[in-house]
């Protein structure tokens, strides 16, 4: 007779706790409905966040990822979908991870995801982040090979946006990929190559002139100039 209780017991408390679930999942998609009709991205991670732990879901899990990071949380982001490479992530996680990885200063990582979203799409825009990861770690070659991609593949309606001034500001992309080829020049010979440099950023400048980035660059390229050239003309001691 115990033993029968406790089975009857044992039944009820499953049956209630699926019945509890599924109540608490309908309050959650109806909750996470209502953040999104409102556009209160915190509620919809609150409600997302939920609905994960209540019902796990990958797809849901890499929506939660983009949102953290589309509202600049990049560690949320990892921390939420993960940093290694995997090959059956979907295509939003593979970006989430590229974007975030390289915003958290972590160049090789994220050059590992941006080389996977060229693999399965190649296109300008991400050849355009492969080379900028590619100069920063000094892979001059990989860097060289992702800025003539981008040079004979972008179109004049490609844009690229630069964050170094107050406000944020566009560019022609081919534009980028000039300032990009005028560092790759440089780097190669930072004494013999900075006229070299400075005739393809003018040439960059030409084409998009409100690139402040480029003019800064040419800016500090003439002044390096100027110095090697007074270190020249100093008499020996």
């Amino acid at each position: 007779m115990k033993q029968l209780l406790l089975l009857v017991l044992l039944i009820s408390g499953i049956q209630l706790g699926a019945q509890s679930n599924s109540e608490l999942i309908k309050h959650f998609e109806a909750y996470s409905k209502q953040m999104r009709a409102q556009g209160d991205v915190q509620g919809i991670i609150e409600g997302m966040t939920h609905l994960n732990v209540l019902s796990p879901s990958i797809a849901r899990t890499d929506t939660l990822a983009y949102i953290y990071m589309t509202e600049g949380k990049y560690v949320q982001a990892l921390n939420t979908i993960g940093v290694d490479k995997k090959v059956d992530d979907s295509d939003i996680a593979v970006q989430v991870k590229a974007i975030s990885l390289k915003a958290v200063n972590q160049p090789e990582l994220a050059l590992v995801q941006f080389e996977e979203l060229f693999k399965r799409e190649p296109n300008a825009s991400v050849a355009y982040e492969l080379a900028e990861l590619c100069l920063q770690l000094k892979k001059l070659d990989e860097a060289e090979k992702h800025i003539n991609y981008g040079l004979a593949n972008s179109k004049d309606d490609m844009k690229h946006t630069y964050y170094e001034q107050q406000n944020p500001y566009q560019v022609k992309l081919k534009s980028g990929f000039m300032y990009l080829n005028a560092l790759l020049v440089y780097n190669r010979d930072t004494t013999a190559n900075i006229d070299a440099a400075v005739d393809i950023l003018d040439a960059a400048l030409k084409a998009s002139p409100n690139f402040n980035l480029t003019q800064l660059s040419k800016n500090e390229l003439l002044r390096q100039k100027q110095v090697l050239q007074s270190q020249q003309t100093q008499p020996k001691q």
